[in-house]
């Protein structure tokens, strides 16, 4: 059944994730021309005015091989790694769909740097997008792709997808299980760590194994961050996070955008979109019972998982705030939840 929804309000919403760059590419779509023109999918500019998202987390990600999908009778449905020139080569092409948008439609959407680039696209009316790197393949281990990327605009990456590279090792998708599934950084990937730190780059912990994310708490000194993650607590999927990760993470002043991929939701790990509002909200609740109010927000993985039937697209933000409204959040939470707690920790990474 759908899940109901009860006079929804108007929130802007600056989200964690999204995979519309990989999709445009994955279609042949060079120049974004669908984002604009009404594509079908959950990412479009008529879906993001009309669910109130006004900027994001837009990702680069380099898909494998169709006969690379893992064993599904497998402990641990872990990805082959995928070729350095393949990398090479779409990491660059997909950034350029970006850049080629905002410079085409200025007033739709702008590759935005800091937050006061943020602000003002905001103002502007301008979808505010920033350009992140779901797995470093397309790196190399002298990192000098990443001063490449990050010249273009690059303030967000995650050192791995759920796939080894040289950086480290991807946690798994498996369901129930925990996310201690491997060894964690390499030499490789605590340099990249580092580097990342030096220069402003948001360094996600969404994909990285249990070891991964310790090696990363140690090294980095910014806030610690997982861009769309949910509570192992509630759903013990191995991409969730353990409530002493949260705790580490709140420590440092750090953010999780809750996922809105059902398989991370649900109590049975079940990819059924027939999941309600309220799931959400306990995922919210406890998320915020270990990070506080001011770390946690939205990380919805758009256009990259199975998200509610009764949201749809971006266009049902909407009803996400109205079951906010009808657990009893306050106007102020919401905002913190919708955007403010997104600005808060970009300021103190990004500047």
């Amino acid at each position: 059944m759908p899940d109901p929804i009860f006079a929804p309000v108007f929130a802007p919403v600056f989200d964690g994730h999204n995979d519309l760059l990989s999709r445009l590419w994955d279609a042949g779509d060079s120049a974004g021309r669908g984002f604009f023109d009404g594509r079908a999918g959950d990412i479009s500019l008529d879906h993001c005015r009309a669910g109130g998202m006004a900027g994001g987390f837009f990702s680069i990600w380099v898909p494998g091989e169709a006969a690379d999908a893992p064993d599904p009778r497998a402990m641990y449905r872990a990805f082959p790694p995928i070729s350095v020139e393949k990398a090479h080569r779409v990491t660059l092409e997909q950034a350029a769909i970006l850049i080629r948008m905002a410079a085409a439609r200025p007033d739709a959407i702008r590759l935005c740097r800091t937050v006061a680039e943020i602000e003002a696209a905001r103002a502007a009316g301008a979808i505010a997008a920033i350009l992140h790197l779901e797995g470093c393949e397309g790196i190399g281990a002298g990192l000098d792709e990443l001063q490449v990327l990050h010249a273009a605009g690059l303030r967000s990456l995650g050192p791995v997808w759920s796939r080894d590279n040289i950086f480290g090792h991807g946690v798994p998708f498996n369901f129930p299980a925990s996310p201690d599934t491997a060894p964690g950084l390499t030499e490789a990937g605590k340099r990249l760590v580092a580097e990342c730190d030096r220069l402003g780059v948001l360094v996600d912990l969404a994909h990285l194994n249990e070891a991964g994310f310790w090696d990363v708490a140690q090294i980095s000194t910014k806030p610690l961050v997982s861009t769309h993650s949910a509570a192992h607590a509630l759903c013990p999927a191995t991409r969730n996070l353990t409530d002493r990760q949260l705790d580490a993470m709140a420590e440092t002043g750090g953010l999780v955008g809750l996922n809105f991929g059902v398989a991370f939701l649900r109590a049975d790990g079940m990819k059924n979109p027939d999941t309600a509002a309220e799931v959400m909200i306990r995922h919210l609740d406890h998320l915020m019972a270990h990070l506080g109010e001011d770390g946690v927000a939205l990380g919805s993985d758009f256009d990259g998982t199975m998200i509610p039937g009764w949201m749809g697209s971006a266009a049902g933000l909407p009803g996400l705030v109205a079951g906010m409204q009808r657990a009893g959040y306050g106007a102020a939470l919401i905002e913190k939840l919708c955007w403010g707690n997104w600005m808060g920790v970009l300021r103190r990474i990004i500047g």
